[in-house]
Protein backbone atom coordinates (compact mmCIF):
# COMPACT_ATOMS: atom_id res chain seq x y z
CA UNK A 1 0.00 0.00 0.00
CA UNK A 2 1.10 3.98 -0.72
CA UNK A 3 1.30 5.71 2.33
CA UNK A 4 2.64 8.72 3.85
CA UNK A 5 3.61 8.30 7.88
CA UNK A 6 2.99 11.47 9.64
CA UNK A 7 4.68 11.18 13.33
CA UNK A 8 7.40 12.69 15.45
CA UNK A 9 8.02 11.48 18.99
CA UNK A 10 9.38 7.66 20.38
CA UNK A 11 5.71 6.59 20.32
CA UNK A 12 5.43 6.15 16.92
CA UNK A 13 8.53 4.85 15.94
CA UNK A 14 7.54 1.08 16.46
CA UNK A 15 4.28 1.91 14.09
CA UNK A 16 6.78 3.11 11.53
CA UNK A 17 9.02 0.17 11.71
CA UNK A 18 6.49 -2.15 11.31
CA UNK A 19 4.61 -0.42 8.66
CA UNK A 20 8.06 -0.75 6.50
CA UNK A 21 9.01 -4.20 7.42
CA UNK A 22 5.57 -5.37 6.61
CA UNK A 23 6.54 -4.21 2.82
CA UNK A 24 4.48 -1.22 2.58
CA UNK A 25 5.60 1.08 0.38
CA UNK A 26 6.25 4.67 2.50
CA UNK A 27 6.80 7.47 -0.09
CA UNK A 28 7.47 10.24 3.32
CA UNK A 29 7.50 10.57 6.55
CA UNK A 30 6.09 13.69 7.93
CA UNK A 31 7.62 14.89 11.20
CA UNK A 32 8.59 18.13 13.58
CA UNK A 33 11.31 20.03 12.42
CA UNK A 34 14.72 19.49 14.19
CA UNK A 35 15.09 21.80 16.96
CA UNK A 36 17.76 22.79 20.05
CA UNK A 37 17.87 20.16 22.30
CA UNK A 38 19.33 19.42 26.05
CA UNK A 39 21.69 21.56 28.23
CA UNK A 40 24.30 22.42 25.09
CA UNK A 41 20.90 23.24 22.79
CA UNK A 42 22.46 21.57 19.74
CA UNK A 43 19.99 20.77 17.10
CA UNK A 44 18.62 17.13 17.34
CA UNK A 45 16.45 15.15 15.08
CA UNK A 46 13.02 13.77 16.62
CA UNK A 47 12.99 10.11 17.31
CA UNK A 48 11.31 9.46 13.59
CA UNK A 49 13.28 11.13 11.68
CA UNK A 50 16.37 9.15 13.02
CA UNK A 51 14.32 6.40 12.26
CA UNK A 52 13.38 7.75 8.62
CA UNK A 53 17.09 8.35 8.19
CA UNK A 54 18.11 4.73 9.13
CA UNK A 55 15.50 3.12 6.57
CA UNK A 56 16.32 5.62 3.90
CA UNK A 57 12.77 6.71 3.58
CA UNK A 58 12.48 10.67 2.79
CA UNK A 59 12.01 13.24 5.48
CA UNK A 60 9.78 16.39 5.16
CA UNK A 61 9.37 18.71 8.14
CA UNK A 62 7.30 21.66 7.64
CA UNK A 63 6.60 23.62 10.02
CA UNK A 64 2.83 24.31 9.29
CA UNK A 65 0.35 22.88 7.31
CA UNK A 66 -3.35 24.44 7.42
CA UNK A 67 -1.84 27.98 6.08
CA UNK A 68 0.69 26.43 3.74
CA UNK A 69 -0.86 25.74 0.28
CA UNK A 70 1.91 24.53 -0.73
CA UNK A 71 2.72 21.70 1.40
CA UNK A 72 -0.43 20.86 1.06
CA UNK A 73 -0.42 20.32 -2.31
CA UNK A 74 2.50 18.63 -2.44
CA UNK A 75 0.92 16.29 -0.33
CA UNK A 76 -2.23 15.54 -2.14
CA UNK A 77 1.03 15.07 -5.31
CA UNK A 78 2.20 11.85 -3.28
CA UNK A 79 -1.19 10.24 -4.77
CA UNK A 80 -1.53 7.91 -1.47
CA UNK A 81 -3.65 5.10 -0.40
CA UNK A 82 -3.43 6.26 3.39
CA UNK A 83 -1.74 8.15 5.55
CA UNK A 84 -0.75 6.55 9.14
CA UNK A 85 -0.70 9.19 11.44
CA UNK A 86 0.87 8.58 14.75
CA UNK A 87 1.45 11.89 17.58
CA UNK A 88 2.69 14.18 14.46
CA UNK A 89 2.12 17.09 16.34
CA UNK A 90 0.67 19.40 13.69
CA UNK A 91 -3.05 19.81 13.08
CA UNK A 92 -4.18 18.54 9.50
CA UNK A 93 -6.08 20.68 7.40
CA UNK A 94 -8.91 18.95 5.53
CA UNK A 95 -7.29 19.28 2.01
CA UNK A 96 -4.73 16.71 3.73
CA UNK A 97 -7.31 14.72 5.44
CA UNK A 98 -9.31 13.77 2.33
CA UNK A 99 -6.10 13.69 -0.26
CA UNK A 100 -5.51 10.08 0.53
CA UNK A 101 -8.07 7.65 -0.90
CA UNK A 102 -8.54 5.34 2.33
CA UNK A 103 -8.18 8.91 4.22
CA UNK A 104 -5.83 9.54 7.25
CA UNK A 105 -5.89 6.83 10.14
CA UNK A 106 -4.74 7.66 13.64
CA UNK A 107 -2.79 5.32 16.34
CA UNK A 108 -4.31 7.44 19.71
CA UNK A 109 -3.18 5.49 23.01
CA UNK A 110 -6.35 5.76 24.41
CA UNK A 111 -9.79 4.27 24.62
CA UNK A 112 -11.71 6.81 22.53
CA UNK A 113 -13.66 8.61 23.14
CA UNK A 114 -12.45 8.73 27.00
CA UNK A 115 -8.82 10.39 26.55
CA UNK A 116 -9.20 12.89 23.73
CA UNK A 117 -5.92 15.04 23.48
CA UNK A 118 -2.53 15.62 24.28
CA UNK A 119 -1.63 13.37 27.38
CA UNK A 120 -3.79 10.15 27.21
CA UNK A 121 -1.32 7.94 28.37
CA UNK A 122 -0.95 10.66 31.90
CA UNK A 123 -4.35 11.61 32.60
CA UNK A 124 -5.51 7.13 32.76
CA UNK A 125 -2.80 6.66 34.89
CA UNK A 126 -3.92 9.96 37.06
CA UNK A 127 -7.37 8.98 36.60
CA UNK A 128 -6.99 5.80 38.38
CA UNK A 129 -8.35 3.94 35.29
CA UNK A 130 -8.62 -0.11 35.83
CA UNK A 131 -7.42 -0.24 31.70
CA UNK A 132 -6.70 2.06 28.77
CA UNK A 133 -5.34 0.63 25.19
CA UNK A 134 -5.41 2.01 21.37
CA UNK A 135 -7.36 3.24 18.99
CA UNK A 136 -7.07 3.17 15.58
CA UNK A 137 -9.50 6.15 14.43
CA UNK A 138 -10.46 7.94 11.02
CA UNK A 139 -9.31 11.26 11.06
CA UNK A 140 -12.32 14.01 10.95
CA UNK A 141 -11.49 17.46 11.49
CA UNK A 142 -11.97 17.55 15.36
CA UNK A 143 -10.10 16.92 17.73
CA UNK A 144 -9.79 12.89 17.98
CA UNK A 145 -13.11 12.49 17.03
CA UNK A 146 -13.02 10.60 13.90
CA UNK A 147 -15.22 7.19 13.83
CA UNK A 148 -13.27 4.16 15.15
CA UNK A 149 -11.80 1.18 12.89
CA UNK A 150 -9.98 -0.71 15.63
CA UNK A 151 -9.74 -0.87 19.88
CA UNK A 152 -7.34 -2.83 21.66
CA UNK A 153 -7.50 -2.40 25.74
CA UNK A 154 -4.56 -2.81 27.65
CA UNK A 155 -4.79 -3.23 31.92
CA UNK A 156 -3.26 -0.73 34.29
CA UNK A 157 -2.00 -2.64 36.93
CA UNK A 158 -0.95 -0.87 40.45
CA UNK A 159 2.20 -0.30 39.30
CA UNK A 160 1.99 0.80 36.23
CA UNK A 161 4.10 3.65 35.26
CA UNK A 162 3.82 6.32 32.13
CA UNK A 163 7.39 4.66 31.21
CA UNK A 164 5.97 1.23 30.87
CA UNK A 165 2.30 2.02 29.10
CA UNK A 166 3.97 3.85 26.81
CA UNK A 167 6.36 1.20 25.54
CA UNK A 168 3.39 -1.03 25.81
CA UNK A 169 0.98 1.21 23.72
CA UNK A 170 3.51 1.81 21.11
CA UNK A 171 3.91 -1.77 20.27
CA UNK A 172 0.25 -2.30 20.56
CA UNK A 173 -0.48 0.17 17.71
CA UNK A 174 2.17 -0.79 15.76
CA UNK A 175 0.28 -4.29 15.69
CA UNK A 176 -2.96 -2.56 15.14
CA UNK A 177 -2.44 0.05 12.47
CA UNK A 178 -1.14 -3.16 10.60
CA UNK A 179 -4.37 -5.32 11.06
CA UNK A 180 -6.24 -2.15 10.46
CA UNK A 181 -4.80 -1.55 6.86
CA UNK A 182 -5.39 -5.32 5.82
CA UNK A 183 -8.68 -5.56 7.15
CA UNK A 184 -10.28 -2.34 6.27
CA UNK A 185 -12.53 -2.58 9.04
CA UNK A 186 -15.96 -1.07 8.96
CA UNK A 187 -15.70 3.02 10.76
CA UNK A 188 -17.97 3.08 13.84
CA UNK A 189 -19.12 6.47 14.95
CA UNK A 190 -17.85 7.00 18.45
CA UNK A 191 -20.01 7.08 21.15
CA UNK A 192 -21.54 10.71 22.84
CA UNK A 193 -21.15 9.37 26.38
CA UNK A 194 -17.92 8.71 28.12
CA UNK A 195 -16.24 11.78 26.59
CA UNK A 196 -12.94 13.12 28.29
CA UNK A 197 -10.07 15.33 27.81
CA UNK A 198 -6.44 15.02 28.67
CA UNK A 199 -4.56 18.42 28.47
CA UNK A 200 -1.18 19.17 27.68
CA UNK A 201 1.22 18.77 30.31
CA UNK A 202 3.42 21.68 31.87
CA UNK A 203 6.01 20.87 34.47
CA UNK A 204 4.03 22.61 37.13
CA UNK A 205 1.94 19.43 37.07
CA UNK A 206 4.49 17.54 38.76
CA UNK A 207 4.15 19.80 42.31
CA UNK A 208 3.12 17.24 44.57
CA UNK A 209 0.12 18.58 47.21
CA UNK A 210 0.73 16.51 50.27
CA UNK A 211 -3.49 17.40 50.79
CA UNK A 212 -4.04 14.83 48.42
CA UNK A 213 -4.58 11.24 49.62
CA UNK A 214 -1.47 8.88 49.62
CA UNK A 215 -3.38 6.53 46.54
CA UNK A 216 -3.60 10.09 44.71
CA UNK A 217 0.19 11.41 45.10
CA UNK A 218 0.69 7.48 43.89
CA UNK A 219 -0.94 7.62 41.04
CA UNK A 220 0.96 11.14 39.91
CA UNK A 221 4.27 10.03 40.76
CA UNK A 222 3.77 6.89 38.28
CA UNK A 223 1.71 9.04 35.75
CA UNK A 224 4.38 11.79 35.62
CA UNK A 225 7.28 9.03 34.85
CA UNK A 226 9.47 9.77 33.52
CA UNK A 227 7.95 13.49 32.24
CA UNK A 228 7.43 16.21 34.01
CA UNK A 229 8.20 14.27 36.82
CA UNK A 230 6.83 14.80 40.38
CA UNK A 231 8.75 17.28 43.11
CA UNK A 232 7.87 18.94 46.20
CA UNK A 233 10.40 21.24 47.97
CA UNK A 234 12.15 21.35 50.99
CA UNK A 235 12.93 24.83 51.76
CA UNK A 236 13.91 26.23 48.91
CA UNK A 237 15.90 23.32 47.46
CA UNK A 238 13.49 21.29 45.06
CA UNK A 239 13.18 17.53 45.82
CA UNK A 240 11.73 15.36 43.03
CA UNK A 241 10.05 12.16 43.71
CA UNK A 242 11.06 9.44 41.30
CA UNK A 243 8.82 6.56 42.66
CA UNK A 244 7.35 5.44 45.71
CA UNK A 245 4.82 3.01 47.63
CA UNK A 246 1.90 3.99 49.53
CA UNK A 247 2.27 2.40 53.75
CA UNK A 248 0.09 3.29 56.87
CA UNK A 249 0.97 6.48 59.03
CA UNK A 250 -1.13 9.53 59.41
CA UNK A 251 -0.12 13.01 60.23
CA UNK A 252 -0.30 16.43 59.06
CA UNK A 253 0.09 16.41 55.39
CA UNK A 254 3.80 16.60 54.00
CA UNK A 255 5.02 16.22 57.46
CA UNK A 256 8.06 13.37 57.47
CA UNK A 257 7.06 10.73 60.40
CA UNK A 258 9.64 8.46 60.93
CA UNK A 259 13.67 8.30 59.46
CA UNK A 260 12.70 6.23 56.45
CA UNK A 261 11.04 9.25 54.87
CA UNK A 262 7.52 8.10 55.10
CA UNK A 263 5.62 11.29 54.60
CA UNK A 264 1.95 12.33 55.65
CA UNK A 265 -0.47 12.87 52.78
CA UNK A 266 -4.05 14.10 53.32
CA UNK A 267 -5.37 10.29 54.09
CA UNK A 268 -2.78 7.75 54.25
CA UNK A 269 1.18 8.54 53.77
CA UNK A 270 4.30 7.18 51.66
CA UNK A 271 7.49 6.04 51.02
CA UNK A 272 9.57 7.56 47.83
CA UNK A 273 12.16 4.80 46.79
CA UNK A 274 14.02 6.54 44.26
CA UNK A 275 14.55 10.19 45.02
CA UNK A 276 16.56 13.30 43.44
CA UNK A 277 18.33 15.80 44.72
CA UNK A 278 19.25 18.64 42.37
CA UNK A 279 22.53 18.32 40.34
CA UNK A 280 22.50 14.90 41.32
CA UNK A 281 21.27 11.33 39.65
CA UNK A 282 17.88 9.66 40.61
CA UNK A 283 19.14 7.22 43.25
CA UNK A 284 17.58 4.85 46.05
CA UNK A 285 15.89 6.56 49.33
CA UNK A 286 17.93 4.74 51.41
CA UNK A 287 20.85 5.77 49.55
CA UNK A 288 20.37 8.97 49.86
CA UNK A 289 19.07 9.06 53.40
CA UNK A 290 22.51 7.99 54.41
CA UNK A 291 24.26 10.95 52.99
CA UNK A 292 21.32 13.47 53.83
CA UNK A 293 19.54 12.71 56.94
CA UNK A 294 16.13 13.76 57.02
CA UNK A 295 13.91 13.31 60.11
CA UNK A 296 10.99 13.07 62.15
CA UNK A 297 9.53 16.24 61.79
CA UNK A 298 10.83 17.67 58.35
CA UNK A 299 7.83 19.56 56.92
CA UNK A 300 7.74 19.63 53.00
CA UNK A 301 6.16 22.16 50.56
CA UNK A 302 3.66 21.86 48.55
Amino acid sequence: MRLAFMGSPDFAVPALHALHAAGHEIVAVYCQPPRPAGRGQAVRRCPVHAAADALGIPVRTPERLRTDAAAQAAFAALDLDVAAVVAYGLILPRAMLDAPRRGCLNIHASLLPRWRGAGPIQAAILAGDAETGVTIMHMDAGLDTGPILLRAAVPITPTTTAATLHDTLAAVGASLILSALDTSPTPMAQPEAGVTYAPKLSREDGRIDWSQSAASIDRRIRAFDPWPGTFTTLGTTVFKVLSAVIVDGAGQPGTVLDNDLTIACGEGAIRPTRVQWPGRAGMDAAAFLRGHPIGPGTVFGS
